[in-house]
């Protein structure tokens, strides 16, 4: 279920993440941050429950019931994302951002941006508030559930706050739009550092950076470039870089030659991958 992969973690910098336990997919043990949220008077966890828009509250009560029949000790705490205008832009109520940042955790479901001029995108809002730039999105097989491939068991980084998604675009004249890809040095660091600590905890031993600098020789050129010196910090792991259209062929001709990395790149492409 996509829903998973939009768990929302408020208070933790992924630039000074450390990672205290692997995950281990055959226990379903998670990689996680120091998590120091407190349980209610009846021993409950709050979590921040955004249900989402389209099917985002079917979903949504789906996981809950789920989460019910596993005992998991958790007080959902439902909120409201109806944007609201602050200081002449849209964005997002501050009693859900102070919910968030309280509880530390959240669940949400898709949020829809309406199409038009002067609307922003609410997932794009809630990952800047938060910082949150790291996506981390496995594809695993599971027992019993017959699919094309078996054995599948990959794990994608995706950076999460700009690239394409940077929400610059405009119209020049009648007819001719403009959108600006936005690629920082800064923000690679984090995603990448992450990526190699992410292959680090799940005893993985390569990170694979997948790119098109072949056509964007400066911006995927930075993440590329990027990715070479950060690897220097992790000596132990090995990295290599492939195009984005090179990966996707041969992720759906067999994906289990990717099982025994962690895959990472810019925000589009980990979107369409």
């Amino acid at each position: 279920m996509r829903i998973l992969s939009n768990f929302v973690f408020s208070r933790y910098n992924y630039s000074s993440f450390s990672i205290k336990k692997a995950r281990f997919y055959s226990t379903g043990n998670y990689v996680k941050g120091s998590y120091k949220g407190k349980p209610n008077s009846s021993g409950l966890y709050p979590v921040t429950l955004i249900s989402g828009d389209g099917i985002g509250p079917e979903i949504s009560t789906s996981v809950q019931k789920i989460f019910e029949a596993a005992k998991v000790p958790i007080k959902w705490e439902p909120v409201d994302v109806t944007p609201v205008f602050v200081n002449g832009k849209m964005t997002i109520p501050e009693a859900t951002i102070e919910s968030i940042h309280r509880n530390t955790v959240a669940l949400k479901g898709p949020l829809a941006t309406p199409i038009g001029k002067g609307h922003v995108s609410l997932n794009l809002t809630l990952r800047r508030t938060f910082s949150l730039f790291a996506n981390v999105r496995p594809c695993r097989s599971i027992a019993g559930c017959k699919t094309a491939y078996d054995n599948v068991d990959i794990v994608l980084i995706r950076e999460n706050t700009e690239g394409e998604y940077s929400g610059i675009e405009h119209m020049l004249v009648d007819g001719v739009v403009q959108s600006i890809k936005l690629i920082t040095r800064d923000a690679c660091e984090k995603v990448l550092r992450f990526a190699f600590q992410y292959a680090q905890s799940i005893g993985r031993k390569k990170v694979t950076a997948v790119h098109k600098a072949s056509i964007m020789k400066i911006t995927d050129g930075l993440f590329v470039k990027t990715a070479y010196d950060i690897s220097k910090e992790y000596p132990d792991i090995e990295l290599n870089t492939e195009r984005i259209d090179s990966s996707c062929l041969k992720i759906v001709s067999n994906p289990t030659p990717y099982n025994d990395r962690v895959l990472v790149m810019p925000n589009l492409y980990g979107g369409i991958f």
